[in-house]
């Protein structure tokens, strides 16, 4: 696979955008959700063009032009994007007015930026981009979906420059929705101690997490991407099997795994297995989490690539993010997301200190 890391850009509900001391300083929240920090978006966009904007229109795109800003690339080569659930904002408006006009003079606007497609169309139309466009809505796999369209178009184009990244947002409607079904916990006092008690539920999440790939190795990458798969609705018994077939496909050992990046997401009915597969099979890694900083959503696993890179480029795991410190060097970081037991998705990331 084999495609690095040129710049990146995250909105999530930490500090993750001017912030170069990496998560020291990391925020808890008391409740069932975690919503984004948001930067200043005149920085990013221009004003009249923000009117028209949702906010996870605006976390998207700027999410990206951070990213780009990083790489030193204005123009990308295409832009590749997974949701899992869209514009829920613009939906609901459009929802909302349907109901209530009886399906007479609706406005089409809202309906027009409620397709899953319009942050990526955004992002084409702000900067000008008339190449690839795609938008993937696989519900957990949609980041993955993206990232692998990007690394085959990579492996025939090695010299672009490709944007792909994974957005979702949380609604007043949608939270409400999801309270129905006993996913969320009632309430968390910190959610930075998420772990620390074995009660059934998770908490909401959202955030945008960009990246610039390339298949062209340079001296400023932040991190390489050499192998990605999907699993979804293993047993036990296949978990395993489909551990052990990556990690022999990628050509790497469990024991040469410095750091296992591990999505729980503090619902003990699902983290005992997934704690239970981390232990036994990456004895001697070190174990991190990061969902107890971003919350649970389809996309999660887009701020675990963030952090993972991130911590690989700044050769340092946060405390925030340590479970398990073995005391290893981060050269190798498995990045390993279990969606509600369902969807499970693997990302193998090396460090770039040594590929020039």
């Amino acid at each position: 696979m084999a495609v690095y890391i040129k710049g990146m850009g995250a909105i999530s509900p930490q500090k993750t955008w001017d912030d170069e001391t990496l998560l020291s300083q990391a925020v808890g929240y008391r409740g069932n959700r975690l919503t984004c920090i948001e930067p200043d978006y005149n920085q990013w966009i221009d004003a009249r063009t923000i009117r028209r904007m949702s906010r996870i229109i605006k976390m998207g795109v700027t999410a990206a032009f951070m990213a780009l800003k990083e790489a030193g690339v204005e123009r990308p080569d295409g832009i590749i994007t997974g949701t899992g659930l869209g514009c829920l904002e613009d939906t609901g408006i459009f929802l909302m007015k349907m109901t209530e006009s009886s399906e007479m003079a609706l406005n089409p606007t809202p309906f027009i930026q409620s397709t899953h497609n319009t942050i990526g169309s955004q992002m084409a139309l702000l900067l000008q981009c008339q190449q690839y466009n795609q938008t993937y809505a696989h519900e957990s796999f949609s980041f993955e979906s993206a990232l692998l369209d990007a690394s085959l178009q990579l492996e025939d184009y090695p010299d672009q420059n490709i944007v792909v990244g994974g957005v979702d947002e949380i609604t007043e409607i949608s939270h409400t929705v999801y309270r129905r079904f006993p996913v969320f916990r009632r309430e968390v006092n910190n959610t930075l101690t998420l772990f620390e008690s074995d009660e059934p539920g998770t908490i909401h999440g959202e955030g945008a997490a960009f990246f610039v790939l390339s298949g062209k190795r340079g001296e400023h990458d932040l991190a390489r991407i050499e192998a990605l798969t999907t699993l979804y609705k293993p047993d036990g018994h296949q978990l395993k099997t489909g551990i052990k077939k990556f990690l022999d496909d990628a050509g790497i050992s469990p024991d040469a795994i410095d750091l296992v990046l591990v999505g729980k997401s503090g619902d003990a009915t699902h983290d005992q297995e997934t704690e239970n597969t981390t232990t036994s099979f990456f004895p001697s890694s070190s174990i991190g989490l990061f969902k107890h900083l971003c919350g649970e959503y389809p996309t999660a696993s887009a701020f675990g690539l963030w952090l993972a890179a991130r911590m690989l480029q700044a050769h340092h795991t946060p405390d925030v993010v340590v479970y398990r410190d073995t005391g290893r060097a981060l050269n190798n970081v498995l990045l390993y997301n279990p969606y509600f037991g369902t969807h499970h998705s693997l990302i193998l990331l090396k460090s770039c200190r040594d590929t020039l």
